[in-house]
C-alpha cells in the first residue's frame, strides 16, 4: 500500500498567504481594503488569538467581498490566479519533496484553509491526487454568499477531513507523511505518522516538536 503525504498550501508548499491576493483579483484592492480596514479589530484579534475567532473573521472578509459575485468569475478568476500565485511564489525545497513522494508512487494530497476554488486548481498543475480546503457556500442563483460550505478547514477540520478522505480512498493502512508550517497544521502533524516542520521560524514556531525537511530527508528515511 502507497503512503500518503499530506501539504498545507499557504506558507508551506508557497510562500505567505494567498487569500488576500485572490480577493483583490476578483473584486478589487480597494474593495478589500476597505472591507479589511472595516473588519480590522477582529482580524488582529484572529491574528493573536486564532481559533474560532480566526474561523469568523475570514468568513466576514469573505461575506463582505465575495457575496453576490458570480461562481463564474470566481471560478475564472481562480484559474488565473492559481497559475500566477505558483509561478511567483512555489518554495522550490518544498517542491522537491512534493515531487519526491509523487515520484515514489505516494498518494499526494493539499490539506488547506484557503478556498477551494484556487487550490484545486493549483493542485490539478502540481499534480496531487487530491485537494481538499475551504469551500464557500453558493446561492440558488448561480452566485457565492461568501460564508462556509461546511467549517473552515483549519486545525482539527485539516485532520478530519484528511482521515476521511484517506479511509474511504485508502483504507486504514496507509502511513500518513504530514508538511505544515503554522499552528494550523498542528493537529495534522501531531496526527500523522511523519510530520515535518517547514515552518520558517523553525525552532521558534509553534511546530518546533516536529522534524524539518533536513531531518526527514530521504536518505535518513527508510521505506
Amino acid at each position: 500500500m502507497s503512503d500518503v503525504a499530506a501539504f498545507d498550501f499557504d506558507g508551506t508548499l508557497t510562500e505567505g498567504g494567498s487569500v488576500f491576493d485572490y480577493l483583490c483579483s476578483v473584486a478589487g484592492r480597494p474593495a478589500v481594503l476597505s472591507a479589511s480596514v472595516a473588519l480590522s479589530p477582529r482580524l488582529v484579534r484572529a491574528a493573536l488569538v486564532s481559533g474560532t475567532a480566526a474561523d469568523r473573521a475570514k468568513e466576514l472578509l469573505f461575506e463582505r467581498v465575495l457575496a453576490g459575485v458570480s461562481v463564474e468569475r470566481a471560478e475564472q478568476m481562480a484559474a488565473d490566479f492559481a497559475h500566477r500565485h505558483l509561478e511567483r511564489h512555489l518554495r522550490p525545497e518544498v517542491a522537491t519533496r512534493f515531487d519526491w513522494h509523487r515520484r515514489r508512487g505516494d498518494r499526494i494530497v493539499i490539506v488547506s484553509a484557503s478556498p477551494e476554488l484556487y487550490v484545486r486548481v493549483a493542485g490539478a498543475e502540481l499534480g496531487a491526487d487530491q485537494v481538499i480546503a475551504t469551500r464557500l457556500a453558493q446561492s440558488g442563483d448561480g452566485t457565492l454568499t461568501g460564508h462556509y460550505q461546511g467549517a473552515n478547514c483549519r486545525g482539527e477540520e485539516k485532520l478530519r477531513r484528511l482521515r476521511e478522505w484517506i479511509e474511504s480512498s485508502e483504507g486504514d493502512g496507509a502511513r500518513l507523511w504530514a508538511y505544515g508550517n503554522s499552528r494550523g497544521d498542528l493537529k495534522m502533524l501531531a496526527g500523522a505518522d511523519v510530520g515535518v516542520n517547514v515552518g520558517r521560524l523553525g525552532r521558534l514556531g509553534r511546530l518546533r516538536g516536529f522534524p524539518g525537511l533536513g531531518a526527514t530527508s530521504p536518505d535518513r528515511m527508510s521505506g
